[in-house]
Order: structure tokens, then sequence, then C-alpha cells
């Protein structure tokens, strides 16, 4: 096995990863570096970097996927913060390596996972890193922007999920994020190696680094359950949800959003906000969603530009026109589907009618715009997407994010109540809540005894 301890020594392995060339700077003088990971026919796996002149002699030369033989290479203790590798140890060639391609070795794996489902991965510690594989039920649009140190980066996010029927948020970066949109069409079930997963915003997320592999068409046996389980009822499956919806600003408002039923948001609407906007949560279910409007058929979904936003990495969010044109970005470019629902909530007390915007129809509704839209479009017409709307009333205990706004309207002034964000109740959480609401309500009681 490859130590420190092994001066000499030849390895035969395959390509599994293969990074962007990167330039260094360092004292006064800079290089050059690029990395792959290696894997060889016992199932070792270990990243090997290449600097300065191995990089002229072999970044062309060296494919992903393909087999080589290398020697006369150093080896050091892996740095575990840049090495998403098993490995103790790392391999570093950088002048005179010897390198040569070798016939292809049935023996060794194209790539080598240790897989999690998403269930499971609630109850791992965080920070930590996993491999992955689901079907992607949802795909971003690729985002571009500069980072505080100045670096130009590019992400794009994806939704996958298992058969838990539960899905998470993974943000693809660089050359990952860039591939053509075709590869991310009908739903496909990949697999993705090393995804870093942290607590964010109330939920998680993961990050796929370019240091880390997202498989296409994987052949392992899990694909295949989750293949079987999304064909046979999966898409249409209520999801629970790990990445917390509406963005990072609306997430962080929900954590301080005060508590509230459906007869105190009534309450809220019909009065003067001392404050422009204030941020309410809500537990109730899905009672109706408006389908119709004075006999004429509502609309349920809107076409939406998806270029950036002048100076900014947001997508534009505008509505085109039926040719793709957006008036704001004055242009045609990318665009997708998005929800602008009008729904009616309701709870032990009240109901209420809330506009509810997209991310939060998608988890109202167990559906993504897309998929609406192709549901609309089939063979069954409105009538199935309606059919699979109804089917969710009542379906679910669901924890709403609602924001009540000051507006003013022909001169006058009122408050506007919409739902900006929504995800099943977390029932321990809130069971937590009622018990304790139930002890306060016995405390009082006792103290007027």
């Amino acid at each position: 096995e490859i130590s420190s301890y092994v001066q000499r020594w030849t390895i035969r392995a395959r390509i599994t990863n293969k990074s962007a060339l990167r330039t260094f700077s360092r004292g006064s003088g800079g290089g050059k570096v690029f990395h792959v990971h290696l894997l060889d026919a016992h199932g070792g796996e270990i990243r090997a970097s290449f600097f300065n002149e191995a990089v002229d002699l072999f970044y062309d030369k060296l494919q992903l996927g393909k087999c080589y033989t290398m020697s006369r290479g150093s080896v050091r203790i892996a740095n575990k913060q840049y090495n998403s590798c098993d490995h103790r140890y790392e391999l570093i060639f950088d002048k005179c390596p010897q390198i040569e391609a070798a016939d292809d070795d049935a023996d060794i794996d194209t790539v080598k996972l240790s897989l999690t489902d998403l269930h499971t991965l609630q109850s791992k510690a965080r920070p930590c890193k996993v491999d992955l594989c689901g079907v992607i039920t949802t795909v971003g649009p690729v985002t571009n922007f500069t980072s505080k140190e100045g670096k130009e980066l590019v992400k794009r996010n994806i939704t996958i999920a298992d058969h838990t029927a539960t899905s998470l948020c993974v943000t693809l970066w660089g050359e990952q994020a860039k591939q053509e949109e075709k590869t991310f069409e009908g739903n496909p079930v990949v697999c993705l190696k090393a995804v870093t997963v942290k607590e964010w915003n109330e939920g998680l997320n993961g990050s796929l680094s370019e240091s880390g592999a997202l498989v296409l068409s994987p052949s392992v046996q899990e694909a295949k359950v989750v293949q079987h389980w999304w064909h046979e009822g999966g898409s249409t499956q209520s999801l629970t949800a790990l990445t917390a919806t509406g963005g990072g600003g609306s997430a962080a408002r929900a954590a301080n959003a005060k508590v509230a039923d459906l007869a105190k948001l009534r309450s809220v609407s019909e009065q003067v906000l001392v404050t422009e906007t204030e941020i309410y949560s809500v537990v109730c279910r899905l009672a109706l969603v408006q389908l119709q409007k004075r006999g004429e058929t509502q609309p349920l979904t809107y076409t939406a530009c998806q270029e950036p936003k002048q100076g900014k990495g947001l997508p534009c969010n505008r509505r085109v026109d039926s040719s793709g044109f957006c008036a704001s970005c004055n242009r045609a470019g990318k665009a997708a589907a998005r929800f602008n629902l009008r729904c009616r909530f309701v709870d032990a007390g009240d109901n209420a009618w809330l506009t509810t915007f997209h991310e939060a129809a998608e988890q109202v509704v167990g559906l993504s715009a897309e998929e609406a839209q192709n549901v609309e479009q089939g063979d069954g017409g409105r009538e199935a997407l309606e059919g699979t709307i109804v089917a969710k009333y009542f379906d679910q205990p669901l924890q709403l994010t609602a924001r009540a706004k000051s507006e003013t309207y022909n001169g006058e002034s009122r408050v506007n109540v919409s739902c900006i964000g929504a995800r099943p109740v977390p029932r321990g959480q809130h069971g937590r809540a009622m018990l304790k609401e139930v002890l306060e309500h016995v405390r009082l009681a006792a103290e007027k005894q």
C-alpha cells in the first residue's frame, strides 16, 4: 500500500475525477496545478496533484475514465481540508514523473461510492461529507457572480430526491454547473460523490465542489432502486424537503417570525401595521386552490425570465411573452415556469385566502411548476392537473411563512398578506411547542384557583 515509507512504487489506476487547471501565487513566484482521483482494482482511492512541469506534460493527456500506470512521484500526508478521498496519503507529481496509458481494466470500477440515503442524512453530525444517489426533480439556472475576494464563480442549484421520499437542494460549481440543459432533462438519476452538507437557514443544503463528482447514468443498485421508486409513484409522492425554501432572506426572516394562527392573520390584514413588513409563522392545511375565477379557468403558472439581473447573480423572474421576450431585460433568453397561486388554508379556528408565491407553492401542492405545465399539456390536460392538486387538499399539516406588508392602492393604505414560504410541519418541534402551550394554560388556571 502507498505510504511515506515506500520509496519506489508503481500504481495502475483509473482516473475517476479531474479538476480544472488552477494558477496560484506563493511568495515571489507562482505556479499551476490540477488534481485527479485515482482508483485501483482493490478499491483503494487516492488523490494525485500535478504541479508546473507535470502540468505541461500531462494536463491534456490524462483523460477522465481512462487507466494509467504511474510512478516517480512523492507521497505526503493528505490535507483533509481539500482532499475528499479516504486515503491517509496523497501523491505529488512535479518533475520527471513516469506515466503511461494502460489498457482498460474491467476490475477497476468507474467510480467508488459509499452512498447515504437522504432520510439517514438527517441523523448525521454536520457538517459532513457524503455520497448521494437521487433523481433530479428541479434544476435552477446557471448563475455567475463575483465572490467577496473578487473571484468569478459559477453555480447552479439542483434538487434531488430518493426512495425515502426526501429531497435536498445541492449546489453545483464550476464546470459541473455549466453542463448543457439537456443533461438534466427528463428527471435523470445521478450519483453525487463528496457532497458537503451543512445546516443552512433552519434546513440542510448540499454543495458539490469541483473536487467532487457528478455521475450520470450510474449503474449501482441504489440507482435502480431510486429509478423504480420514481416511476412507480415517487414522482407524485409528497416529499419531505431537507432544504428550507424561499431563499436566504425569506428563510432568515422565517427564523424570527411571530407565531400566529389564521385568525390572527385575518385581524392583521384589517389593521394598520406599526412597521412596513411583519413576518408570521402559521401551522395549517391546504383546503382549496383557486382553479377558476368568475367562471373562467385560472392560469396557475406563468413563464418567467431566468437571465441574471444586470450586475447581480439573481434571475430576473419577470413574466415573458409567448415568444420568450422579456421587456425588463429587453431580450429573449432562458425562461422557466413559475407558480403564482391563490390558496385557501384552514386551521382549527379559521381560514384565509393567501397569494402563494413560487417556492412556497411548489411545497404546498407537491409539484414543481415545470411538472404542472407538463401534466396540463399532457393527455389528461387541465383536468389531470386539477385532479393532482385536489389530491393535496387536507393532505398534511404545513408550516407557512406569511408576510404582512403595507401597500398603497388607489390612494388608500392597506395590508397585503401573502405566503412566502412553506414546508411540512416538523412534528417533533411542533409537538413540543403545543405541549409547552398546554402547560402554560394549566399553570395560569392553577394560579386563578
